[in-house]
Formats: C-alpha cells, sequence, structure tokens
C-alpha cells in the first residue's frame, strides 16, 4: 500500500526547485517533445492493430502465424516490461538525455524494418527491438519530467502524458487503419517520425541535474545508501493493477458490444473513442484538483470499480457505454495519481530506476490484462462476468487502501501549492 504522503512544498521551495524555465517557447518545446517521446510507445502497441488481419493472410503459409502474427503487436508491450528497471539503471548511470537520444533512433530503425524483412520470425524479433527501445523512451521522458518540474508542475505534466497517451492511442488506431489501406507494411513508415524527434530533443532538451525539493525525498550524503525497494514496493504492486483497470476498456470494449450484438464496427469505434476521451477527460480533472495523490488513490479506484459495475450489468450498448465513460474518467486519473505518488518516494539519484520499475509494472499489468479476464472469463462463463470481478477486486483494493490510511493516520489533504508567478 503507499506510504504518507510528504507535507506539501512551498511555494517558494517549488519555484527554487525548478531548473529550466516554465513559460516561453523554449518551454512549450521542451514540453512538447516529452509528450511527444511518451507517445512513441503507445504508437507501437496500436499502430499495426488495423493491418493484423492482412499480416495474417500475407504469411498464411508460415507455420504457427495464427499465433505468431497477434504476437507483432503484443511483443513490444512485453519486452517494454521486461527492460524498463535496466533500463532505469542505464538512465541513472549514463544520464537521461543521452539514452534518449539513441533510443529514439533505434526506435526508428527497428519500428521501420518490416518494411524489408520478409521472415515473420525477423519481423517479431524487430518489433521485440522496438520494446527495448521504448522502454528507454518511457523511462527518460517520465523521469526528465520529474527532473524538470516539481509540485502542481509535475502534477501537471505527468497528467498531461497521461492525457497525451490516450488521446494518441484514437489516432495511431486511425492512422493505422487508414495507412493500412494501402498494404500492410505501410503503416510501418510511421515509426521514422522518431528521426525528427532525436535532433530536436539534443537541442532543445537541457541536461538534468540534481536539485533539492521540498515534495520529494531527500538523497542522503552517503554515496554508499541502498535504493529505497521498501517504499517504492507498494505504489509498484498498485500500479501493476491499476494497469489492468487501465487498460480492460481499450482491449475489451469491441468483444464486449459484440456480446451484446453490435457487431458494426463504426459504432464500436465510436464508441471506443468516448470513453477514450473520458480518460483525457479524467486526467484534467485530476490535474485541476491540485491535491497529493495518495488520499485521492480509494476514491479513484472506488470510481474505477463502480463503472465497471455498472458495465456488467449492462444489458444494452449505451448502458455499457455509460459504464465505460465512468470507468474511464477515473482511469484517466489513476494513471497520473500512481505516477505522481511513485515520483514524490524518489530523489534525483534514484528516479530512473524507479521510473523504469514503475514503468516495467505499468506496461506488465497491461500485458497480463487480457490474459487474466480470459481466465477468468472462462471460470465465470462471461466476458462480462470477468470485468464484474475485476471490478469487486478494485473495490476491495480500494477500501484496503482507505482502511490501510486511516489506521496510519494520515489525513492530509490539502491541495498543492500555487506556484509563484
Amino acid at each position: 500500500m503507499p506510504a504518507s504522503v510528504p507535507p506539501p512544498s512551498t511555494a517558494a521551495d517549488d519555484v527554487a526547485a525548478s531548473p529550466v524555465p516554465v513559460s516561453g517557447p523554449a518551454h512549450l518545446l521542451r514540453v512538447t517533445l516529452l509528450m511527444a517521446g511518451s507517445c512513441l510507445p503507445i504508437l507501437g502497441a496500436v499502430l499495426i492493430a488495423p493491418v493484423l488481419p492482412k499480416m495474417q493472410d500475407h504469411f498464411a503459409s508460415t507455420p504457427g502465424a495464427k499465433a505468431l502474427v497477434p504476437l507483432a503487436l503484443t511483443v513490444p508491450a512485453l519486452a517494454l516490461a521486461l527492460l524498463a528497471p535496466f533500463a532505469g539503471v542505464i538512465v541513472d548511470r549514463l544520464g537521461r538525455k543521452r539514452l534518449l537520444i539513441v533510443a529514439t533512433l533505434l526506435y526508428a530503425v527497428f519500428g521501420t524494418a518490416p518494411l524489408y524483412l520478409e521472415s515473420l520470425g525477423a519481423i517479431i524479433a524487430s518489433r521485440a527491438l522496438v520494446g527495448v527501445a521504448e522502454a528507454a523512451i518511457m523511462t527518460c521522458c517520465t523521469t526528465l519530467i520529474g527532473d524538470y518540474y516539481s509540485g502542481p508542475r509535475r502534477v501537471k505534466y505527468l497528467a498531461l502524458q497521461t492525457m497525451c497517451a490516450s488521446a494518441s492511442a484514437t489516432a495511431f488506431f486511425v492512422l493505422g487503419g487508414a495507412a493500412g489501406s494501402a498494404g500492410w507494411r505501410v503503416p510501418f513508415w510511421v515509426y521514422a517520425v522518431s528521426l525528427v524527434l532525436a535532433p530536436l530533443m539534443a537541442t532543445a532538451l537541457p541536461d538534468a541535474a540534481a536539485r533539492p525539493a521540498a515534495d520529494e525525498v531527500p538523497a542522503e550524503a552517503d554515496g554508499g545508501r541502498p535504493f529505497p525497494w521498501r517504499r517504492l514496493a507498494g505504489i509498484c504492486a498498485l500500479t501493476f493493477f491499476g494497469a489492468m483497470v487501465f487498460y480492460t476498456v481499450p482491449v475489451e470494449m469491441s468483444y464486449l458490444l459484440d456480446d451484446l450484438g453490435v457487431q458494426n464496427s463504426g459504432v464500436i469505434g465510436l464508441a471506443t473513442a468516448i470513453a477514450s476521451a473520458a480518460t483525457v477527460g479524467g486526467a484534467v480533472t485530476f490535474a485541476r484538483l491540485k491535491r497529493s495523490p495518495d488520499p485521492m488513490l480509494p476514491a479513484v479506484l472506488a470510481l474505477c470499480a463502480a463503472g465497471f459495475a455498472v458495465m456488467f450489468l449492462a444489458g444494452s450498448a449505451p448502458l455499457l457505454v455509460v459504464g465505460a465513460v465512468i470507468n474511464c474518467v477515473g482511469t484517466g486519473m489513476l494513471l497520473p495519481a500512481l505516477l505522481t505518488s511513485a515520483m514524490s518516494r524518489l530523489a534525483f539519484e534514484d528516479r530512473g530506476r524507479g521510473t523504469g520499475l514503475w514503468t516495467a509494472a505499468f506496461f506488465g499489468g497491461e500485458f497480463v490484462c487480457p490474459l487474466a479476464l480470459l481466465a477468468v472469463e472462462s471460470a465465470v462463463g462471461s466476458l462480462a462476468g470477468a470485468v464484474g470481478v475485476l471490478g469487486l477486486v478494485a473495490a476491495v483494493v480500494a477500501a484496503g487502501l482507505l482502511v490501510t490510511r486511516r489506521r496510519a493516520g494520515v489525513v492530509d489533504t490539502r491541495p498543492l501549492p500555487e506556484p509563484v508567478a
């Protein structure tokens, strides 16, 4: 369970803790690049989904193609989850900016490889390497947000990261479908966009440096201090579960609608877009509340559970969409709350490794989500029932968090400080 929230910083501390300008064209470009970099792993996860049937047809003569072709979509997430902790170690040792630029260039090399590879095995291998690059990119971008900003600004930009990721998922799905109409290889050209981002990152992103900040755990003077495993273990475990909650609607919405007799792809796409918009709305709400994340987690998880309950009880498509919207408002708040909570537990020297562990927990939960729901579905007899079970577990976790906080005497729900102009 999350530990107690550190006391809110003062406004003066927040200003002093910012090593980079927080306004002007340079600031806008820096934020844009960090958000664009954060969207690259999302691109890897959804871009080729619409062309999987065409890939299946192309490799129909390859033994095991029915199982291997979907693996081309999911293996980057698995590689990202497995390698993000190692990327975090490298981040802390070699530096954030240097690794980010190298990984962004490699992302283009590995991402466009299927344009000329003829073997399905080689394509899957290249997709795994995309996941390696994504692990470094996601860890670096998130770590740099934590380095550059603190207090309410950090909350704001971590929430913006969630908003951009949610919105880009829908955009990339549409882009992949449109490009795929010209052939299943065409969407892979989009990975070359990172060749534009890399030189901009090299020139526009400043090198991060350690600094004291009142909203994070201070580093000790002893260079041999241990990594704060215990401090981070609870939030990473909660993040693993939170990722399963987060990805249930995007992954399973079309199947739930199909079970209700909705087979029109346009209607399914519209329902998914509405849910994605609700996720963005949740992230905006989180940023506007300007409160410490830990006290909010029980209520946010309870909101997610309520959405799952409505989806479980839904006997019609409109009611299913209502439940999905409720759930996605909660998940839009959940992701930045978890990430902000993790950041508050890390000193500068630990932030790369800590962010890598958090990223591994999140994408590990993403990978496990459909497998876990499939197992529960086989046990309870329906996908809606599996969603209902997940909602029940989310409600139990929310209650456990609330009880733990009350027993610990954590009552600080003061808003985060406003920065001084």
